[in-house]
């Protein structure tokens, strides 16, 4: 990332000059002065201003405000503008309009309103890009290049003429010929074989179950398609800016795009994060994320591009961010590996639909508690920038796949299952007993870690199976949940059964599913277990596994499957394999994760974890954060006994 201001963290947010007179921009850059704001994203939603008629651009009025940020030493992202195409460029071409899977054209009174396969959008997106590069690819007061806005957010797919033609596309440079596509989907199942590419649909809504690789080779194009439109838009602004990095804003942990594929293509990466003030489970979610994107970009810092400062507009209730909220959640991403802290927006819009968004400057104005907590914060970051391009240390990894996201929430499977869920179930073990970890695309690589978690590697090849073999056979720990490899890249099963080659490395044979079925109208059954692990419990899965080779640690109790290994343990030399076949409720995951970590000897920073208070190290800095609404305790090595206010956060040194 290119340096602001010196070292000092990125801090500001989305800047909509247009939305006000000018008379109101030297009001703007003046508190942004006295917040302590060092970059302002501009022109996200511009281009209605930038270009209001087909052959007519007007920079006049972002050659003023580019001119007044660079003066007051504020550094600026400069969004291509492409996330909202004008009232007029829709009304001439109307088939660049998205359509949904039931064939519902979407209307052009919001935002994201093109479809990204239409070769008009395509053709105008990057005549603006290229104008805006022409003239400000050299500015004094560029920093970086902020691509569109959050691709896929409102328009995960399309499934109109323009996307069915760019899917027969995308198929015929996948697969070469109609023979090799129709045996990679197995059409000779429901009489489905094709004779020809142009056969072919996108699988828009259907009499029931659609061809499962069919599906999943259509979430595979669309995520390419958009970053295919991203691809296209950086090539021009890099030719025009050379050292100047290039990003577009990520939303976590986002079902739609493949990050990992996405990351490769960014010169740093950067979120949009909302988490809801009112849920207890959100600071944990919040840190998924961003470990997450720590981990997208390989470890590099990040940047949390957008959050709220207080309350947002888009959920049936509201809830406003309890003081001291907004840094904690703030301070949090500084811990996991941000270097920037932006918001949507800086001024709090006085129309349209985001009018009851919270901003850094909010409808109160400055004398306000969200702006003197906006300055505070401002002030703190630069104190903390220090920590500017330092890394936070991780040595358990958790494998985490789109692949397998976008199989396992298919149609006709055992039963229906949240892979973002079961994720959640083990990564907030972690959370709570203060442990780090980084996210792992499926093949690794896994070197350098003492613990490999894989949740539920639904969909896996053999160049993944081999490489999470490796991990127990040079020493470490490995942990597989239920719903791994069970499908191969084409969603066949493997003729040797589930779990494929790592079966042997488990010492396990999955012989058939059991999940746990309520009876019509009844609750959730719940499934004692017991063993070595002590008494568990557990619920929506289950299934028939023999230990072939390997320890049972603990068994069910009750259900058909009861007697039958629930969770196994294999030693190899060193290391060891775990197999757990089930989904166990919170209190039974925390147990066992303690028991994984005590096997590694895992560090963490806290003596006794109080699942309240976060504690992370970044640096020579450990970060204690209280994310609850009462008085916290908790004990940190080298810090004793603190006590934190209500959502009260101590920076202390490492």
């Amino acid at each position: 990332m290119s340096t602001v201001n010196g070292d000092r963290f990125w801090f500001g947010g989305d800047y909509n000059p247009e939305q006000w007179p000018a008379h109101v921009w030297d009001e703007d850059v003046k508190l942004m002065g006295r917040a302590g704001v060092t970059v302002a994203t501009v022109g996200v939603f511009s281009w209605s201003r930038l270009q209001p008629a087909p052959d007519t651009f007007d920079f006049a009025w972002l050659d003023d405000v580019m001119g007044r940020l660079a003066g007051a030493g504020i550094g600026i992202d400069l969004a291509t503008a492409t996330a909202s195409p004008p009232p007029w460029l829709v009304a001439a071409h109307p088939g660049m309009a998205p359509v949904t899977a039931d064939g519902v054209v979407l209307g052009n009174t919001s935002r994201q309103h093109y479809s990204p396969h239409s070769p008009v959008y395509r053709e105008h997106a990057l005549a603006l890009v290229r104008a805006l590069a022409e003239r400000y690819g050299q500015h004094p007061g560029l920093v970086a290049w902020h691509v569109n806005n959050e691709y896929a957010c409102h328009v995960p797919r399309c499934y109109g003429p323009d996307a069915e033609a760019a899917f027969r596309v995308w198929l015929r440079a996948k697969y070469s010929t109609v023979e090799a596509l129709n045996a990679a989907w197995g059409t000779a199942f429901w009489s489905q074989r094709y004779g020809d590419f142009e056969e072919i649909m996108p699988p828009r809504t259907a009499p029931t179950a659609s061809n499962p690789t069919q599906l999943i080779d259509f979430d595979r194009f669309t995520s390419d398609a958009f970053l295919d439109l991203f691809r296209a838009e950086a090539e021009i602004v890099r030719a025009a800016s050379p050292g100047i990095p290039v990003t577009t804003n990520f939303m976590g942990a986002f079902r739609p795009l493949d990050y990992w594929k996405w990351a490769r293509e960014v010169d740093f990466v950067s979120d949009d994060s909302y988490p809801d003030p009112a849920d207890p489970q959100a600071p944990a979610a919040a840190a998924l994320t961003r470990d997450l994107m720590r981990s997208l970009g390989n470890g590099k810092p990040w940047v949390l591009m957008e959050q709220a400062t207080s309350a947002v507009n888009w959920r049936p209730a509201n809830a406003p961010k309890a003081p001291g909220q907004n840094r904690a959640y703030s301070l949090q991403a500084v811990a996991r590996g941000a270097d920037g802290i932006m918001y949507f927006q800086w001024r709090q819009s006085a129309a349209g639909a985001e009018k009851f968004h919270s901003g850094m400057l909010p409808h109160a104005g400055p004398d306000s508690r969200v702006f003197r907590e906006v300055c505070a914060l401002g002030a703190e970051l630069a104190d903390l920038s220090r920590l500017r391009g330092t890394e936070v240390s991780a040595r358990i990894g958790i494998v985490f796949d789109w692949d397998s996201w976008w199989a396992l929430e298919q149609e006709s499977t055992p039963t229906r299952l949240d892979y973002l869920s079961l994720v959640q179930d083990w990564y907030r073990a972690f959370w709570a007993r203060d442990a780090v970890v980084d996210f792992l695309p499926a093949d690794g690589p896994f070197d350098g870690y003492d613990l490999v978690v894989v949740p539920a590697l639904h969909v896996a090849d053999e160049a993944a199976l081999t490489a999470l073999a490796a991990v127990p056979a040079r020493g470490g720990r490995l942990v597989v949940g239920f719903m791994t490899g069970v499908l191969d890249r084409d969603l066949r099963v493997p003729a040797e059964g589930y779990l494929g080659s790592l079966a042997g490395v488990l010492g396990v044979r999955v012989e058939e599913f059991a999940p746990v079925a309520p009876a019509p109208g009844g609750p959730a059954p719940v499934l004692r277990l017991s063993g070595a692990l002590g008494e568990l419990t557990a619920g929506t899965w289950a299934e028939f596994t023999h230990a072939v080779d390997a320890e049972v640690r603990a068994s069910f109790d009750d259900g058909v499957v009861r007697s039958w290994p629930a969770v196994t343990r294999r030693g190899t030399g060193s290391g060891d394999a775990w197999y757990v076949a089930t989904r166990l409720d919170a209190p039974s995951m925390d147990r066992l994760v303690g028991v994984l970590l005590d096997g590694v000897g895992a560090e963490t920073p806290t003596a006794e974890p109080n699942e309240r208070v976060e504690v992370v190290r970044r640096g020579d800095t450990v970060f204690v954060i209280n994310h609850s609404a009462e008085e916290q305790s908790v004990t940190v090595h080298g810090h004793g006994r603190r006590t934190l206010a209500p959502h009260g956060t101590e920076v202390l040194p490492g």
